[in-house]
This record gives structure tokens, C-alpha cells and sequence, in this order.
């Protein structure tokens, strides 16, 4: 992933692809409720950081699981992942900006940002620390 001439940190075409279906499938995951799977998208020290949402970090897959199963019908029935932004730390490290649209089983949609440190581990890339922002006005508030 480092560039020779410069020194710098790049991202192949591989580790990019690799990381969007990574944030795509974490949706596929949570809205079918496989979230016994939750392993193929966070790293098991994973912090789910929802305080902009009015809980506390959720720390472990495990804490992300129970979270949502105690939150059950309240879930969306559907997290679309957009406008990825991808940024390397480091060979082993890449911030992911996204946008997350949520679209509840009343029709009702809310908006997100996603920021994101993604790890590379002997699985391959896994979300290591999510801060989930909501959106509540237009052009930043």
C-alpha cells in the first residue's frame, strides 16, 4: 500500500473495493438480523460509537448485538451505505467518511455520517472504531 517514490501511504484498487462491500455489508447484515455474523464486519474490540444518537459507545460485537436486538422493531429496515471516502492512516489503518441513509418500517428515513477506522487483520479488513453522526439540518447546522 506505500508508494515507493514518495513515501506515502496509497490505497490499491483491491483494499478500496474490499473496504466499500465491507460498509455495504454491514447493512445487509443488521437489516436480515444476521447478527451472529457481526465478525465479518467489526473487529471483535470494536467501539460502536452512538452517542450522537443518545446511547453510550457500545464496546465489543457483543454489546453491538445485544444493542440491536434490544432495540428490535425500533431498527430501520434498512441501512444504505453512500458517498464513501476513503482515506489510508497507514498500511494497516484507513478512515472511511460515509453517508448512511436509514429507512424505518414507517416509511420515515433519517440521515447519517459514518466515520470510521477500519483495521487490516489476519481476516482481512474489519471496522475497528464506527462514530455515528446524525444528521438533523441542512448545510452542517
Amino acid at each position: 500500500m506505500t508508494t515507493r517514490a514518495t513515501g506515502m501511504t496509497a490505497l490499491t484498487v483491491d483494499d478500496r473495493l474490499a473496504i466499500h462491500e465491507l460498509l455495504a455489508m454491514h447493512g445487509h447484515l443488521v437489516d436480515a438480523g444476521e447478527l451472529d455474523r457481526l465478525d465479518e464486519v467489526l473487529t471483535a474490540n470494536s467501539v460502536y460509537d452512538v452517542s450522537d444518537l443518545g446511547s453510550e459507545p457500545l464496546h465489543g460485537i457483543t454489546a453491538v448485538r445485544e444493542a440491536a436486538r434490544a432495540l428490535g422493531p425500533g431498527n430501520p429496515v434498512g441501512h444504505h451505505v453512500t458517498n464513501v471516502v476513503l482515506t489510508a492512516v497507514d498500511d494497516a489503518t484507513v478512515h472511511a467518511r460515509s453517508k448512511g441513509i436509514g429507512v424505518n418500517a414507517d416509511g420515515t428515513t433519517g440521515s447519517v455520517t459514518y466515520e470510521d477506522t477500519v483495521t487490516r487483520g489476519v481476516d482481512g479488513w474489519r471496522i475497528s472504531y464506527r462514530k455515528v453522526l446524525a444528521r438533523r439540518e441542512p448545510l452542517g447546522g
